[in-house]
């Protein structure tokens, strides 16, 4: 099996979603108020244990620093991140912490693409209408390697 690093290492596309039980229906403006945020995801590693990121979108972007575990074919890659603002940018100040794994690959699957998965928190409140302890979860697909 390769290095766990290797097996989150790549370019992705990041999607958030507000965590709101309230179904959407038909209603597609519902549906995309869901979005927290998007952005690219692009994450290098530096050892088999941890990596370095930026989550960069229109506008802005944090760098990530993280740790992972190795998977096995019962347990998933598992990751932990901080995300930090960059300074002089529009995030200065800003903290995330994320948690989450690499998505199980179907052994039947057909034209299954990589999957992060896991839920975000804001560390530090920015803004006025940016509180600490707000919650989400997030989705990433694989790009390339």
């Amino acid at each position: 099996m390769a290095s766990s690093s290797s097996n989150i290492s790549g370019k992705w596309t990041y999607r958030s979603f507000h965590n709101d039980p309230k179904p959407v229906g038909d209603d597609p403006k519902a549906a995309l108020d869901l979005i927290f945020a998007e952005a690219d995801l692009n994450i290098e590693s530096v050892s088999n244990t941890d990596f370095f990121a930026q989550l960069d979108w229109d506008g802005g972007g944090m760098d990530l620093k993280g740790t992972m575990t190795q998977g096995s074919p019962d347990t998933p890659v598992a990751f932990s991140i901080v995300g930090y603002g960059r300074p002089g940018t529009s995030t200065d100040g800003w903290e995330y912490a994320y948690n989450g794994c690499l998505a199980y690959k179907w052994p039947n699957g057909v034209g299954q693409v990589p999957a992060l998965v896991g839920s975000i928190v804001r560390v530090k409140s920015h803004g006025s209408g940016s509180p600490a302890g707000y919650t989400a979860s997030f989705v990433a697909v694989m790009k390339s390697r």
